[in-house]
């Protein structure tokens, strides 16, 4: 069975927005499976990880791919799923409106890419949250849906899905 890489939308986002379509391809390629929940019917995070989880008591996942809301449901997940990585999308870090967050993944084990020009997630939640776990950040020159660097972030999850399945345990 191929691993599974799980792919976790934003709050407002659905299941198979472009941005998942184009990760999810290059995953494919790769030779994973991919799997992506439909979010939309709530915003509470709790109960979105609730629905990971379960999930993923069905069929174990290698990876959570998150985005924004989803970032933080990917990480919180962890904690209660192990998975080999995370890889996050303008994570929802240190929101006001979000409970803590819960983390099972080491440092070198995440990686980030977020926007310089976000205006909904500050720049300096995810810097300080990489710092703090020594994650690999990758900042770009974009906005909060990151979709004029689109290619580069497609980049970013090869090099990371690459590293992750060949590093040595």
């Amino acid at each position: 069975m191929k691993p599974l890489i799980h792919f976790v939308h934003g709050k407002e986002s659905g299941p198979w927005g472009t941005k998942i379509r184009y990760l999810a391809d290059i995953a494919r390629q790769m030779g994973f499976d991919v799997e992506s929940l439909d979010y939309s019917a709530t915003f509470d995070p709790a109960v979105r990880v609730r629905m990971l989880t379960d999930s993923c008591k069905k069929r174990p996942a290698s990876y959570f791919v998150g985005s924004s809301m989803g970032g933080w449901v990917a990480m919180t997940a962890s904690a209660a799923i192990p998975v080999r990585g995370l890889f996050l999308l303008a994570p929802a870090i240190d929101m006001p409106d979000y409970p803590p967050h819960r983390l099972g993944c080491i440092g070198n084990a995440i990686e980030i890419v977020h926007g310089w020009k976000d205006s909904l997630i500050p720049v300096e939640n995810v810097i300080r949250f990489s710092r703090e776990h020594k994650c690999t950040l990758h900042l770009l020159d974009d906005e909060h849906r990151l979709k004029n660097r689109l290619d580069q972030v497609g980049d970013y999850l090869k090099s990371f899905l690459d590293r992750m399945e060949n590093r040595s345990c």
